[in-house]
């Protein structure tokens, strides 16, 4: 596919991978073009090998796994999910405000890709691992990659090797809800709630 496959995506799954006939390394070579969901807001992608540049730009949404991209991949991302199970290229996550990234570091070279002035890297966690084991599955079962195999056989040594890109504003909103909702509220309240404190944040205000 060329490039803006998926703008705007809004529901359903999008699935590409080589025809079964073909022989070349599926994770080694390009099979999207630049700006894939563009603005999406729902939906799950699966693709079978490299994207180009800007992948998931502006994604508010959509859930989507590759097996490796370009410069500049979720760049002003503001929701959704994107794994991305091989290597990235540069300033990776600028301005990403929302939602969650999965990077499977495996060159442990990953940081310096990572534009950090807006997001944390950290470990995937005890409660991030169900929703990465289930992209992955899901791309394996979608597409046959043998980049997903190779991660689901050896699963314990291949967690440690994901980094977990997520905003810093937008973990401080999570955390100001699990508060809110450990006093009591929910729904809208706790939402609420959050805003206000996260307003009050002085972590927030001094942009660190």
């Amino acid at each position: 596919s060329n490039d803006y496959m998926g703008k705007g995506l809004s529901g359903g799954k999008m699935i590409i991978y080589p025809p079964k006939e073909s022989t070349f390394v599926a994770e080694e070579n390009i099979i999207i073009g630049n700006v894939a969901f563009y603005g999406a807001t729902g939906g799950e992608a699966y693709v079978r090998g490299v994207a180009g540049e800007r992948f998931c730009v502006r994604n508010s949404g959509v859930r989507a796994v590759v097996e490796a991209v370009g410069d500049h991949c979720c760049e002003y991302m503001t929701g959704g999910r994107v794994a991305v199970l091989g290597s990235t290229g540069r300033n990776f996550a600028a301005g990403m405000s929302g939602g969650i990234a999965y990077v499977y570091d495996l060159e442990r070279n990953f940081h310096g890709r990572c534009n950090t002035e807006s997001v944390f890297l950290e470990f995937v966690e005890e409660d991030d691992e169900a929703e990465l084991l289930g992209m992955i599955r899901k791309h394996l079962e979608y597409t046959g990659s043998e980049v997903a195999q190779r991660i689901l056989e050896n699963w314990s040594g291949s967690l440690p090797r994901f980094v977990k890109v997520i905003p810093k504003d937008y973990k401080r909103m999570l955390e100001h809800i699990n508060h809110a909702q450990q006093s009591g509220l929910s729904g809208e309240e706790a939402l609420m709630a959050a805003f206000e404190e996260n307003k009050r944040d002085l972590a927030r205000v001094s942009g660190n």
